[in-house]
């Protein structure tokens, strides 16, 4: 079992979702004082005189406020935003970049409303064009991301998160 994997969902003391902790995270607040455990995943750590419960999700003893739709605007993000898919020709996976929808030479900056994720092909071939002047078409417009980016990257939710990202997920 990886213990740095981040796999414990964290809430605030309101119960509102805040990301995720690595297991030793998890189990460091827990132990200290500074979460409670909410749900258990089935798995133990074992030492030598105890046997610790591994949490699936905990909630913070004390209120953490963080702004919403505060989501760091970086590549990675831009690529998980848009499922690590070319948001022009749809190919999934590969060589992907983050191409500027209005070009940085023409005024364009970089913002979410701005960004893509596009494979190196569909990029070259747009240019410093906008996709209309190179006769391309989006897939769907881009924008700030609502979701938490880390349910993005999921397969699946875990049964027992259901009830505090359910609202979350759309």
């Amino acid at each position: 079992m990886n213990l740095d994997a981040p796999r414990v969902l964290v809430l605030n003391a309101a119960y509102e979702v805040l990301g995720l902790a690595s297991i030793k995270r998890a189990v460091l607040l827990v132990l200290g004082g500074g979460a409670e455990m909410v749900s258990e995943s089935g798995l133990y750590l074992n030492t030598p005189s105890t046997r610790i419960p591994v949490p699936s999700v905990v909630r913070l003893k004390r209120m953490v406020r963080r702004r919403p739709g505060r989501v760091p605007l970086n590549r990675r993000n831009v690529l998980r935003r848009d499922r690590y898919t070319c948001q022009y020709c749809g190919q999934k996976g590969g060589e992907l970049t983050v191409d500027h929808v209005l070009p940085k030479s023409r005024g364009g900056k970089s913002t979410w409303d701005n960004l893509v994720a596009a494979c190196r092909s569909c990029n070259l071939r747009k240019g410093d064009r906008t996709p209309e002047e190179a006769g391309m078409r989006l897939l769907r417009p881009p924008k700030p991301p609502r979701v938490p980016l880390f349910l993005l990257d999921l397969k699946e939710v875990p049964p027992d998160w259901r009830p505090f990202v359910e609202g979350l997920l759309g």
